[in-house]
Order: structure tokens, then sequence, then C-alpha cells
């Protein structure tokens, strides 16, 4: 799918109330006939704070281009906006668009209209730092999406608690798996903050983290084999490393000689294994060179 081309919203200078408070994001929706619709994950942020702090942390500035994935209300947009940032915001309802032609209006934030999966991330200017409040049934595809990016240097993002834990897990960690493999193999993760329910309107069922991710463009990408080889060690949880890579299609014997190679025991699990033993593992099944 290919997204029309970004428009500019249509400035308005008589719109530009505050969007922090509860009755005012409840006036919008009503005033406009809307809902929350819980299969898009439209929960809106409603603490000024928060926002701030969100912003801050994102990196937000004069000049700094910005990607938002899902504005909703444009609550978040209008506090990046305010700080001299090049906004663009990815938005799939459009019965939004009413709704953000008033409270984007005076600002120069370009609104893309279509699916956020549909995006052509890779054609991020350099320097473009992502700050949103995700979608989280989408999450882990988005995250994935921006760490594939070669132009985007950072994600802030609210994701659920349970998925911030899990990116920022280190090997040994309850929380490790791909996720968080993945994440460290792109960069760095940092958590900024946890967000309260009573932050967002409805809200959500769930505890939310901001969540800053740096992704190193200075090294090479990992290559798609050994991404998949890392999927495969860690995709079972209760089971050992070596039965994962046997059912992935590796030969025992070989995966034997690959692990004594590493200096790894036999009944490892790949949760409990560091990132450049893993490699090492790799090497030898010829995986990677």
């Amino acid at each position: 799918m290919t997204l029309p081309d970004p428009t500019p919203i249509t400035p308005d200078p008589g719109s530009a109330a505050p969007l922090y408070s509860p009755a005012r994001v409840k006036e919008l929706l009503t005033r406009h006939g809307l809902r929350p619709t819980k299969s898009l994950g439209q929960n809106f942020l409603i603490d000024g704070n928060i926002l701030r702090a969100i912003a801050e942390a994102g990196g937000a500035g004069p000049g700094v281009p910005v990607l938002e994935v899902g504005p909703g209300l444009g609550v978040l947009t209008r506090e990046i906006a305010s700080r001299g940032a090049q906004v663009t915001a990815l938005e799939k309802d459009e019965r939004l668009k009413p709704v953000l032609a008033e409270t984007l209006a005076g600002t120069d934030v370009k609104v893309v209209w279509g699916d956020a999966l549909d995006f052509d991330y890779a054609s991020l200017p350099d320097g473009t730092r992502v700050i949103a409040n995700l979608p989280y049934y989408i999450t882990g595809v988005l995250l994935s999406r921006f760490m594939h990016a070669p132009g985007i240097l950072s994600a802030t993002v609210l994701v659920q608690k349970e998925v911030g834990q899990r990116l920022a897990a280190q090997p040994g960690e309850d929380a490790y798996g791909f996720l968080s493999a993945l994440a460290a193999l792109h960069g760095r993760v940092k958590h900024v903050r946890d967000v309260p329910k009573g932050a967002f309107l409805p809200a959500p069922d769930v505890i939310s983290s901001v969540i800053r991710l740096d992704f190193d463009r200075s090294r090479p990408a990992p290559e798609a084999a050994y991404l998949k080889f890392v999927e495969a060690a860690l995709h079972h949880r209760r089971k050992t490393m070596r039965n994962n890579l046997r059912m992935a299609g590796h030969a025992g014997e070989a995966i034997d000689a690959a692990l004594h190679a590493a200096g790894l025991r036999p009944d490892v699990r790949a949760e409990d294994v560091p990132l450049d033993q893993m490699r090492h593992v790799a090497l030898e099944l010829g995986v990677v060179r």
C-alpha cells in the first residue's frame, strides 16, 4: 500500500487551547461524535507532566525530524511541535481528521493517513527520532521496523510495562527473550519512567512505561540469518538451547561441538547466554561468517 503524500494541517489560530485535561478530551470526543476504538489501541494521554516528560526524553527540539505513530487527538503531537520539531504523524483512523484539523491548527505538523504497518520507514531522513504512544497490539512489529530503518536514531515510546521490561532485560533475567536480544543488537535501551493507568482516557488495563531505544548506526546491522538464528535459539524458554537449535534444523553433534567451542554447557538455556557467546555458536555452525 502506498500512502498519500503528507499534507499540512490547515492553520486555525483560534483552536490552540491546551489539551491536557480529561474534560477537554471528553468534550472533543463528544463534539465530534467519537468513541475510542479498542481494536486500534486508542488510549489518549491526559497528563501534561507526562506529555512534557516524553517529549523531553525523546529529544524533541528545534529542527529535529520527529515521527509520531498514532497521534490520536494530537495531544502529544502538539507538545512535540511546540518545541520546534518537524513532526510527521501517521494515523490510521480517518474519523480523526476534523479533530486533528482543530487541535493541530497553527502548527506545521504533517499528517499521513494510512496504516503504520504499510509505511516505508526506510524513507525517513537521517536523524529522525520516533516519539509515540504506540498502539499496544502492534508494538513489537513497529519497534522492529524502527530498528531496521537507517534514518531513525532513537525511539521514545509508551509501551506496556511488561514489554518495557522485556526490552531492557539482560541475559539471565526472567524477562529476557528475543525482543531483548533484538534491542541489544541494534543499540541500547533506557527505562525513562512508568505511567499509571489514570494518565490515559480511557484507562488501559495495564501500567505503561516510557522506554527510549537508541540505535547505534555506526556498527553494521545484524545479518538476517543471525537474527533468525537468535530467534530460533530463544524460541522455547523451557527448552535447552541445544533442543531449540535441533528443532531449527541443526545437527546434534554440530550443536554440541559449537556449544563446547563457545564455552557453554550442553544443557544451557539460550536466555542465559550473552550475545557474544551466542554469536560464537552461530559462527561455529556456519550461520554467519
